[in-house]
């Protein structure tokens, strides 16, 4: 699944457009390595995001088929790293 909709999809972002332009703006890197939109993520992959004030790390448990997964199911698909 790729990087925008996987953000979108286990609701790190509320909508696509949030993703897409967090990616555009290098602030999403999966691996250490800056992603761009394309980039499909994996099972065991890291996402960070780099916000102003601090950086989440999250690690993808399970990639989600639907399009869209509820709230309360968020852990089975990622697990935040602290």
């Amino acid at each position: 699944m790729r990087i925008d909709k996987f953000l979108n999809s286990v609701n790190i972002t509320k909508r696509r457009s949030v993703a897409q332009d967090m990616i555009s703006n290098k602030v999403v890197l999966i691996n250490d390595v800056v992603a761009k939109s394309s980039k499909n993520v994996e099972v065991g992959s890291i996402i960070s995001i780099n916000y102003l004030n601090e950086t989440k790390k999250y690690e993808v448990l399970k990639i989600p088929i639907a399009k869209s997964t509820p709230k309360s199911l968020q852990d089975e698909y990622i697990k935040e790293i602290l």
